[in-house]
């Protein structure tokens, strides 16, 4: 399917690994030229080099911590119009309501609500004034189904989701359209942390615990980072216009209900 985006400019935050690579490599397959972005400079120059070569597009790297000013500042400058945002953040650790003081709020709340609402405040002048715009935000499945010791994720997605809300539903009469995308387990780095972890906790081999989240998941498996940044390329696409405000739950079924 031809997504109608090819020569539009995307940013795709944490890109140079996991479901934002995975969104990467699908805009950069539908021909969107790409400014990706992560911290750890040799693996994001890898990883740009390796979807240019496949994909034949013009690919621009900022290694950056977007979580403090500074950061935004050298992303925007190095991509000042885009077309497509994409923002993602590795989530905060999990643990206990004990166990967060007011530091790790203010953490979690910096990376995961307010540095995605800077970068949208950033942007959407420049979408408006050109009448189109895609801005997809990954979120986490648990914004829908929390899961207890991912508090301080759960808590910090959900305000982005109240903002996005409002917000999408104010620009979309300027062909600007915001939307949420919410993963359930992929195979991840961040998910096979969670499976050591969780191994560890319960005495168990990682091998043990990861078949037994397979086994409680309708499709019998975790999903791909492709699977994933095919649903996030499409929801840049010309064919969701319409899509306004919403929250589109990627988990194979896991979360179980009837009307969401």
């Amino acid at each position: 399917m031809d997504l109608g985006i090819k020569g539009r400019r995307a940013i795709v935050c944490g890109s140079s690994k996991g479901l934002g690579r995975g969104v990467a490599e699908k805009l950069a397959e539908a021909g969107v030229g790409l400014t990706l972005n992560a911290r750890t400079a040799e693996t994001l120059e890898r990883t740009a080099k390796e979807i240019s070569a496949r994909y034949g597009v013009e690919v621009r790297t900022v290694a950056a911590d977007v979580t403090v000013e500074a950061g935004r500042r050298l992303l925007l400058e190095a991509e000042p119009a885009p077309d497509i945002l994409i923002t993602n953040a590795g989530g905060p650790p999990p643990g206990m309501w004990s166990d967060w003081d007011r530091d790790a709020w203010l953490g979690a709340i910096d990376a995961n609500m307010l540095t995605p609402i800077m970068l949208i405040k950033s942007v959407l002048p420049g979408m408006i004034d050109r009448g189109w715009g895609r801005i997809v935000n990954i979120t986490s499945a648990t914004v829908k189904s929390p899961v207890e010791e991912l508090g301080l994720s759960n808590a910090a997605r959900s305000g982005l989701t109240g903002f996005v809300a409002g917000v999408a539903r104010q620009v979309a009469r300027h062909g600007v359209v915001i939307n949420n995308l919410l993963p359930g387990m992929h195979e991840t780095d961040r998910i096979a942390s969670l499976l050591q972890k969780t191994a560890s906790a319960r005495g168990m081999s990682v091998e043990e615990i990861r078949n037994e989240a397979y086994a409680a998941n309708p499709t019998g498996r975790f999903g791909s980072p492709q699977e994933f940044g095919a649903m996030a390329a499409f929801m840049c696409s010309r064919y969701a216009g319409y899509m306004i405000g919403q929250n589109i739950l990627l988990d194979g079924g896991a979360f179980r209900s009837t009307m969401g």
